[in-house]
Order: structure tokens, then C-alpha cells, then sequence
């Protein structure tokens, strides 16, 4: 081959490799867009939808706030604001402290299979669907067929719909939740606890702090934020009170009301009344209320704080 052939020859070049890095990138990508999809389409898109509505007439004209003021007039409103805060007070509350606790006793227990096997136990009940889960409880707050029936028995409640009675309802529902839902806030403190490192533990038991010591001025402030964290969530679960009050109504023939709660309320005003733009305001007072209180949360909480 001759010098001007050589020169117009091209080179050999190795093929292209992909490194691991890209094809992770790329399957991440592709996660955080089918999330986005499913966010935009049943998440933010309805949201958009149910302003329109709380803020239109039933004909699309604009109508202000006229909506908020007829849901805020309705007879059956102010009880249902009652019944959801009261609920929520007793569920926080029990859900902060007793969660709490029983992730720092569980973490102290130094035999790994009994924590372990109290972690399971405590799991064990969030495995239950919401429907489910109150099914079940059905038969707990009969006393007829209850296995906890003399302890209602000697507390006064005779049958179901003396249990079940509109001022007994708050603590149950608590119950409830606390039952479904505690399981799995005590596993995740219990992960949080275990990333606190063992040395500021030993450096505190060195200094001559006991265990109360530890938990107070140790762990409780490096589970600030886990805390806060299951407020949040916990709060946003909670104002959508609805499927508890709604099958112990029909459970119980009515002695629930079946607008209990404001979810309950705003299904009566969609699909009884026929009228969307109130269950859209109700809706939308439960989202300013709920945003406002998380607010709480988050500053009080630190959450985004970084340490």
C-alpha cells in the first residue's frame, strides 16, 4: 500500500462500552418517570380538577367561594370537623408516644430472636387491609362474640350498639388505627435507633448515664425528625377518616351516621346530592388543614434540617 493510502485509511476505534453508571442512570430514569406519570395522572391532574370544581357553579360558572361558605353552613359540618379533630388528637398522641416507647424498650432487649419476635408481632396487624381490618374489629366490639367480651361486659356495654354508640366512637377508631398502624412506625424507629452510632452510646454509658438518661437526652433528640416524619404521614391518613365510620353505619343499621366524618360528608355530597362542587370544597379545606398542620410538623420537627 502506498504513502497517499495509507493516509486515507480511517483508523480502527475499539466499540463504545457502557459502564455500569449508565445503565443504573437509565433504570432510575425510567422508575422516577413511570412515578411521575402515575403522580401527574392520579395525583396532580384530579387535584387541578377538584379546585375547578370548588371554585365553579355546577354549570362551570365561576362562583367564588360560595361553595366553602354552603359546605361551612351545612347542619352537618361543624359535627364532622368535632369528630375527625378529636380523633386525630387521641390517634397522634397515642401513636407519638406509645410508638415511641416501644421502639427504645424493643431496642434495649439485648436477645435478638425475642426483639425480633416482638418486632413480627407488632408488624403483623398492618398486614390487614383497612376493610379488613375493621371487619375484624367488628366482631372485637361485639360483646356476644367478642374474645375481649366480659372486659366490655364489665365496663357497662352490654351490645354492639351500646359499644358503638357516636361518643364512644373516637377512641375506637384510634384504636384501630394504632393497631394497624403502630406495627410499622415501631419497625422503622427501630431502624432509625439503630443508626445512632454505638459510640456516642458507650461514651454516654461511660460517662455514667443509665438507660432513661440515654433515651431522653440521646435518642429521643436523634428521632426528632422520624418523629416528625410519622406525624405527617399519620395526620394525612387520618383526615381521610372514612372507611371505619362507613362500614360500622352499615354494620350497625345507621346508629353511625354515614356522614361521621368529613370524608363521609363530602361522598354524601357527590353521590347522594349530586353535588361534586361542595364535596370538592370540603375536599379542599381538608388539604389546607392538613398542609397547614404538617407546616406545624415539619418546623417544630426539623425535618429538613441538616444535622
Amino acid at each position: 500500500m502506498d504513502e497517499d493510502a495509507r493516509r486515507t485509511v480511517t483508523p480502527h476505534r475499539p466499540p463504545a462500552v457502557r459502564r455500569p453508571g449508565d445503565v443504573r442512570s437509565a433504570t432510575s430514569y425510567a422508575f422516577i418517570a413511570l412515578y411521575v406519570l402515575l403522580t401527574v395522572a392520579f395525583g396532580i391532574l384530579p387535584m387541578l380538577y377538584a379546585v375547578y370544581l370548588a371554585f365553579t357553579t355546577g354549570e362551570g360558572g365561576f362562583a367564588g367561594l360560595a361553595n366553602f361558605t354552603r359546605v361551612a353552613g351545612d347542619f352537618r359540618f361543624l359535627p364532622a370537623v368535632g369528630h375527625v379533630a378529636f380523633y386525630l388528637l387521641l390517634w397522634l398522641v397515642s401513636l407519638v408516644l406509645l410508638v415511641t416507647l416501644l421502639a427504645l424498650i424493643v431496642h434495649t432487649i439485648r436477645w435478638r430472636w425475642l426483639s425480633g419476635t416482638l418486632r413480627l408481632i407488632f408488624y403483623l396487624p398492618g398486614a390487614l387491609a383497612g376493610a379488613s381490618s375493621v371487619l375484624l374489629w367488628l366482631f372485637v366490639l361485639d360483646p356476644t362474640a367478642s374474645p375481649v367480651g366480659g372486659l366490655l361486659r364489665s365496663l357497662g356495654l352490654a351490645s354492639f350498639v351500646q359499644v358503638i354508640m357516636p361518643a364512644h366512637l373516637p377512641p375506637i377508631f384510634a384504636i384501630i388505627a394504632f393497631w394497624a398502624g403502630a406495627g410499622g412506625w415501631i419497625v422503622i424507629m427501630y431502624g432509625a435507633l439503630n443508626n445512632i452510632s454505638p459510640d456516642v452510646i458507650e461514651a454516654a454509658r461511660i460517662d455514667g448515664a443509665g438507660t432513661l438518661q440515654i433515651a431522653w437526652r440521646i435518642q429521643l433528640p436523634l428521632l426528632r425528625k422520624w418523629i416528625s416524619y410519622m406525624g405527617i404521614m399519620s395526620l394525612a391518613a387520618g383526615t381521610q377518616l372514612f372507611v371505619e365510620p362507613q362500614l360500622l353505619s352499615q354494620a350497625s343499621n345507621a346508629v353511625v351516621p354515614n356522614d361521621y366524618s368529613l370524608n363521609q360528608l363530602a361522598y354524601q355530597y357527590a353521590f347522594q346530592q349530586n353535588d361534586f362542587n361542595g364535596a370538592a370544597a370540603i375536599s379542599l379545606l381538608l388539604l389546607v388543614v392538613a398542609l397547614a398542620l404538617s407546616a406545624f410538623f415539619v418546623l417544630r420537627g426539623g425535618l429538613f434540617e441538616t444535622d
